[in-house]
C-alpha cells in the first residue's frame, strides 16, 4: 500500500504548498496531488490556484514526489495543450507526473463559466476522444484524428514522454468504467460511496476495469498519540461534514487500510482533517505509512 497526499490548493500560498510537499516527502508519501476546479466546491469566492502551475511548482522543489490532480477536468483544456503540458512536466520532473483525468462532474464549473460541453453525456464522449488523442500524440507519430470534438491533421508532438505517463480515471458509471478498461493505468474510487465497497458490488466493479490498478480517495481523521479523539472527530466534521471520514488511531487506520489492501487496493489518496501540517504528516508517516510498508 502506498499513500499520496491530497491537498486542495484553496486559501493557501505557494510557500505553504512547498512546505507541505517537503514534509510529505519526508514522511513517506509517494506523491502529492490537488484538485482541478475553477470554483472550489464548498468554497465559493475563495482563492484557488490552477492545478498545472501548482504541479510544476511542487515538482521543481521536490525530488521524489509524484505530482498530479484528482482530477484534471478534460473540458478545461484542449487535448493537444494537455498532452504538451504533460510531456513537459514529465521531462521537468524526470518522470514524476501522473495524469488523473475525468469528464467533470461539478456542475457550477460549467454553468457559471460557460465551459462546454454542458451535458454530462457529451463530456463523457469528449473525454473518450481526449484519451485517444493524448495517447496518439504521445507516440511521437503523425496523428490524423476526426472526432466529434477534436480534429487533428498531420499533428506531431515532440518530445515524446520519457516513458509511459500513467493515466488515472475515477468513477463507477458504466461509461466511465469502459474508459478505465481501455485507457487507464489506475482506477480511483472515492470511499464516500461505501456501498461500492461491499462484497459483490465491489467485485462487479472490479471485473469491469481490466488491468487498471486500484486506488481510493479517503478522508482521514488521524487520532495521533496524545490527541483527544472527540476533538479530532469534531475537527473532521467541521472540515469534511459527516460523509466518508475514517476516524482512528494509527493502529486502527493501519487495520482499515490493510483490509482495503486485501481487496486489491494498492494506493490511498489521503485527505487529512488537520490540514496536513508538517507535524501531522510526520505523525501519519510514523503511525500509518511506515507500518503499512512492511505489511
Amino acid at each position: 500500500m502506498e499513500f499520496v497526499l491530497f491537498v486542495p490548493q484553496i486559501r493557501t500560498s505557494f510557500e505553504r504548498l512547498v512546505s507541505t510537499a517537503l514534509a510529505a516527502e519526508q514522511a513517506g508519501f509517494v506523491g502529492m496531488t490537488g484538485m482541478d476546479h475553477i470554483e472550489a466546491p464548498g468554497s465559493v469566492g475563495q482563492p484557488n490556484f490552477e492545478t498545472t502551475t501548482v504541479n510544476t511548482w511542487i515538482a521543481a522543489r521536490t525530488t521524489r514526489l509524484k505530482v498530479g490532480s484528482l482530477i484534471t477536468c478534460d473540458a478545461f483544456r484542449h487535448p493537444v495543450m494537455l498532452a504538451h503540458h504533460a510531456v513537459t512536466l514529465d521531462h521537468a520532473s524526470n518522470g514524476r507526473f501522473e495524469l488523473g483525468i475525468g469528464w467533470g462532474s461539478w456542475a457550477p464549473d460549467f454553468e457559471k463559466f460557460g465551459i462546454e460541453p454542458a451535458q454530462p453525456r457529451d463530456r463523457v464522449a469528449r473525454l473518450g476522444e481526449t484519451l485517444e488523442v493524448l495517447k496518439a500524440l504521445w507516440s511521437g507519430e503523425s496523428v490524423d484524428y476526426d472526432g466529434q470534438f477534436h480534429k487533428l491533421r498531420s499533428a506531431v508532438l515532440a518530445p515524446k514522454p520519457l516513458g509511459k505517463i500513467p493515466i488515472l480515471i475515477g468513477g463507477s458509471g458504466p461509461k466511465t468504467l469502459a474508459l478505465v478498461r481501455q485507457h487507464a493505468d489506475w482506477w480511483n474510487l472515492d470511499t464516500r460511496y461505501k456501498d461500492k465497497f461491499q462484497g459483490q458490488a465491489f467485485e462487479d466493479l472490479r471485473a469491469q476495469i481490466g488491468t487498471a490498478r486500484i486506488s481510493v480517495q479517503q478522508k482521514v481523521g488521524h487520532v495521533a498519540p496524545g490527541a483527544d479523539r472527540e476533538e479530532v472527530a469534531e475537527k473532521s466534521k467541521r472540515r469534511f461534514g459527516r460523509s466518508g471520514v475514517r476516524l482512528g488511531t494509527g493502529p486502527e487506520l493501519v487495520d482499515y487500510f490493510a483490509e482495503l489492501a486485501s481487496r486489491g487496493v494498492e494506493r490511498v489518496y489521503a485527505w487529512l482533517s488537520d490540514y496536513s501540517t508538517p507535524g501531522a504528516l510526520e505523525q501519519f508517516g510514523e503511525e500509518v505509512i511506515a507500518p503499512m510498508s512492511v505489511k
